[in-house]
């Protein structure tokens, strides 16, 4: 069974689709711009040697997104 977490919660090499954005503002419209829409599977591909931030491959691009963002996109994860 699928259950909700964040984007932040996958680790390299898991993948997950996008169930809701909690941003708002800029950052909002940003995520929307690069296609984190509901429904896009994204798939974490690695984490910065400090943890922050990952890069995700999201729709054939590699984007890397802040844990302060990420916490605030809530998924579906895909086992």
């Amino acid at each position: 069974m699928n259950r909700a977490v964040c984007l932040n919660d996958i680790e390299p090499g898991q993948s997950a689709v996008v169930k809701q954005l909690l941003s708002d503002g800029s950052i909002r419209r940003r995520l929307l711009d690069i296609g984190l829409v509901e429904g896009t599977l994204v798939e974490c591909i690695g984490r910065s040697p400090g943890g922050d931030p990952s890069a995700y491959l999201i729709r054939g691009a590699v984007i890397a997104i802040r844990s302060e963002d990420s916490t605030r996109i809530m998924i579906r994860e895909m086992r």
